[in-house]
Parts: structure tokens; sequence; C-alpha cells
């Protein structure tokens, strides 16, 4: 979001709500993590769809000064909007865990983590807990609000503002730029709540991190503009860092998805697709905001954006999509919102966030309060998405006809055959045939994407792929297929009823998770498709 509406809260914010509910005990979320399945979230082995809001400002909720329990932080009011939320339809909550300033922050000066503002954030985390949400905590502003990384620069003698502020993603001009932004994600990952005694790395009530809130490396070059050379080296360094102390949580990179490519905004050095190629992000993610004088964008062409924006995800990154911020003004956003999120839906978009829902009258051109007309829309996508998911039975049902891209399955549940059994599916011929196997290593735990390529003129009927470990790999979840190992050596066939034959210049994707001895993993040297050797990338 830009600076401007970020800043509005700051005077705002330390006023207190009046006395409400406590949540109840038997809202608690769930025990498992929501992992990555391919181009899908999924919670416990199935697909998992949910709808989403901003509520950045929650780390400001209480007086800033005064007693840790009972003055700096205000756990009626954080209670009070928590529950708010979750009646009105909100699965996940995007959210600043942020600030360099004096008055709640989490950093103040470099190295110096303000214990009082964790505690703070410790309740949040109990608060969602208790009444089922799940966060996306987001690590780092690239914007001026709340000191941003332009306080990192000054640190270290640089200026910020923009496009000054590109230096901090450039280690050879900030090297101490990434030394404090790890320091500081580091101190917060393996972080123990006070209230739950869980640490932050450990907590399913995380749904996942977001890197920074909107990064850029803008006007250094044209080339940078459009390549992302020095971002996308910063998100795998970053990236890399993160996945080796906290395996268990989802990474996006937090960025707006602008781009000539895709007539919203400019070039600014983080290309929606290269960027989040990057082994160590496991979802994309965009900011549309259709009616800003810069964008200028019709309803229907906000719809085709976002359309574009999944599809791309979906079959060039080959990962879930996320709006993490997304709102529209001086039109009926009643009308915009349900036909926005009917057309997702129907798209085959995993997730969203609107901006902001905030707990009274702050801002009066983004901000969405208790009784806004478009939250009436809002739980019926909700239900929508949490129906697709397998929660719940649908309220309504998008009017928009479902793209071609969207599957029409579920992948299928985790199985754990007989380690020494043996596929039931009789292989056919063999078929030329090339295999796509993307590693993402984090030392003793290990993500594989695999596209099998149908090369030849026939199809490749009840498809079984075969290959070897490197070393002592074990899988140990899988979608989209079925596998069984036996030793180094996988076996990995259809999944039952759907995606049984590859078609003639076809594929077909599957993936799964693994552990891993440190250092001994790696790419398995050949693949058989039904007998068949395939060529490999």
């Amino acid at each position: 979001m830009t600076p401007l509406v970020l800043l509005l809260v700051a005077a705002l914010a330390g006023a207190c709500l009046s006395l409400m509910r406590p949540p109840p005990a038997s809202a608690a979320a769930e025990d498992s993590f929501v992992t990555r399945c391919g181009i899908r979230f999924c919670l416990d082995g199935e697909e998992y769809y949910f709808a989403g809001a901003n509520a950045y400002d929650l780390f400001t909720f209480g007086s800033g000064s005064g007693d840790t329990e009972t003055q700096y932080m205000d756990k009626e009011r954080i209670d009070a909007h928590m529950a708010r939320m979750r009646d009105d339809g909100v699965d996940v909550v995007r959210l600043w865990m942020f600030s360099h300033e004096s008055w709640h922050g989490f950093e103040k000066s470099e190295g110096v983590y303000d214990e009082q503002q964790f505690a703070l954030f410790d309740y949040v985390i109990e608060s969602a807990r208790t009444h089922g949400l799940r966060l996306m905590p987001v690590f780092e502003n690239y914007w001026e609000a709340y000191g941003g990384i332009d306080t990192r620069l000054g640190w270290e003698g640089l200026s910020g503002g923009q496009p000054a502020r590109a230096a901090f993603f450039d280690k050879d001009r900030c090297p101490g730029c990434f030394t404090s932004y790890k320091n500081y994600v580091s101190h917060a990952l393996n972080r123990t709540n006070h209230y739950s005694g869980v640490k932050y790395k450990d907590d399913p009530t995380i749904f996942a991190w977001d890197l920074m809130n909107e990064p850029r490396y803008e006007g250094q070059s044209d080339e940078e503009n459009v390549e992302g050379t020095t971002l996308r080296a910063w998100v795998d360094e970053m990236g890399a860092f993160v996945k080796e102390i906290d395996p268990n949580h989802l990474l996006g990179a937090g960025i707006e998805g602008h781009g000539t490519q895709y007539g919203f905004g400019g070039d600014e050095g983080n290309p929606f697709v290269h960027l989040q190629q990057s082994p160590y992000l496991d979802f994309t993610s965009a900011h549309p905001y259709p009616t800003e004088y810069w964008a200028d964008l019709t309803l229907d062409e906000t719809k085709e954006l976002i359309q574009a924006w999944i599809t791309d995800s979906h079959e060039k990154v080959g990962k879930p999509f996320f709006m993490g911020e997304f709102n529209v003004h001086n039109v009926d956003r009643a009308a915009w919102w349900s036909e926005i999120y009917a057309d997702f839906e129907a798209a085959g978009g995993d997730g969203s966030a609107f901006w902001w829902y905030q707990d009274r009258e702050i801002d009066g051109k983004f901000g969405v309060t208790r009784g806004d007309p478009e939250l009436d829309v809002f739980r019926a996508h909700s239900a929508r998405m949490a129906a697709k998911s397998g929660h719940t039975s649908p309220t309504d049902t998008p009017s928009s006809s479902p793209s071609t891209g969207e599957p029409t399955t579920a992948p299928e549940p985790t199985t754990t055959p007989d380690p020494t059994g043996t596929p039931t599916a009789s292989p056919t011929a063999g078929t030329p045939c090339r295999v796509d196997y993307r590693l993402s290593d984090w030392g003793t735990t290990f993500n594989a994407d695999v596209t099998i390529h149908n090369t030849g003129s026939t199809a490749a009927d009840r498809w079984e792929l075969s290959f070897t470990f490197p070393g002592g790999q074990s899988v140990t979840q899988i979608w989209n297929a079925i596998r069984v190992q036996d030793g180094r050596r996988v076996t990995v066939t259809h999944p039952s009823g759907y995606n049984t034959s590859i078609a003639p210049g076809a594929t077909v994707n599957f993936g799964f998770s693994g552990a891993s001895q440190a250092g001994t993993n790696g790419v398995p040297d050949s693949f058989t498709l039904n007998g068949t050797a395939c060529s490999s990338v």
C-alpha cells in the first residue's frame, strides 16, 4: 500500500475500543501447517482456498507505554477485532511485523529488539489462534512508513527515498543491510511466544511469511527494471536464509505485480514471473488498485489483469496465486468486489486479502469497517472458497464461467503404501519423454516439483515414472500422484481417477516433500517413463 495511506493510522491508533467479549476457546486454529501442493495451497493433504484481509495495524493496538500486559498492549481491542474478522469470514490476516519508530517499534535501533513490542505480537498470534484465524506477518517495508528500509540504510550511512533505497538490495553497496535484515528475521523466527511457549517458526497459526511489503529494485537501469536480476538475487538469499531456520512455513515476496506486459504500472525491477520463480518462494502475489489515477482500469480490464496473473502463476511459475492486497474507490465497491471475487474464483485464484479491515473509521479511501455493504459480498466469497476446500457448503456460486486453466479435480490425498510393494498399474509401451525436476533443498528437508513432458506421438497411458534418489532421501508427502519407495528407488504413478494418460505434446505435474541428510540431496541422474528412458533438464 502507498506510504500516505499507511501513515494515516499513526496519530489515531493509540485510542482504545470499549470492552468486548473475549475469544471463545473452541475457536482455536488447527494444528496443521498450510503447505504447497504444486499450484495449490494444501491443508492436511487437501486443497485449501482462503479469503483474507489486511489488518496491518494490529501491532499498534495499545498505548505503547506502561505495563506490558495491561497498558502497552490492548488485549480487548485485539480480541474484538479478531472476533469481527472471524465473524465476517476472514481466514487469513496479513499484517505488519516491522517498525523502527519509537512508538510500537520492534527494532528502534540497529540490533536492539523491543521486548514489549514482541510481547504484544505474541498476544496477536495467541488471539488469532483462539479465534481460528491464521496470520501472514511481513518482515519489513519498502516504503517509508514505520521506518522501513530507509532506516536500515541510515544505519549504514546511506540515504533512502525513492529510488535511492534500491541500494538496500545490492550487497556491494550495502552489505550491512543484508546483515541487519537477517538478524531481525532470525530473532523473530526464533522467538518463543511467552503465552504459548511455541517459537514463531514452529507455530501453525502463522500461514506464511512475506519477505517485504512491495519490494522493488527500480530506477537503476533499463535492464534491471525489466529483468530484476538484483532483486531476484536478494530474494534467493533471504529466502534460503528463512527456509534454513524455518522449513515449516510458506514464504512469499510481497510484490505488487506491476509490469508493462500486464498494462498495470511499470517495470520496477521486480518482474512477476522471474522473481517469483525463486525456488525459495512458495506462492506468487500481486496488489491490484485499478481505480488509482496511474492505473485507470475498467472493471473488465481489472478482471483480465487478475486472470493474467493467475494464469502466469499456475502455468509459468507453477505456484499458487495470492492477491495480497486490493481495493477500489470512487466506484460502487460492493458491485466491483462481487464481480472481481466471482471471476477470481472461476479463474482458479488460490487466496486473497482485501485492503484493509479497520477496527474503526480511520481511512475514508480504502478502509473497510464492520457493517459496510462490501462485507456481505466478502462473506459469500469466503463461504465459496471454504466450500472449494471441502470445509462448508457454499452459500452462492460465482456468476462467471470457469476458465479452461482451472483444474476440475482435487489432488490425491497423501498415501503411505507398503514400502516393498509394487504399483497396481500395468504400464503400457514406452513413450519418448522429458522430465523437469525442480529441487528446493533446505538441508534436512526439501521439496521437488516434477513435470513430465510427452515428447512422443502416442499417449502414455496409465503412466509410471521411476527414478533413484542420489542419497538417503525419503518422500514424506506427495500430491497429484501416488508413490512407492523401496530404499533409494521411487516409483510414481498417476492418481486414481484422473491424469491417467499423458497425450502427445502434453504434460502432467506432481510434487512432493521429503526428508534428507544435509549435503546429500540432488536431482536424480535418470528417469524412466513406462520403462523408457527420459531426457531431463
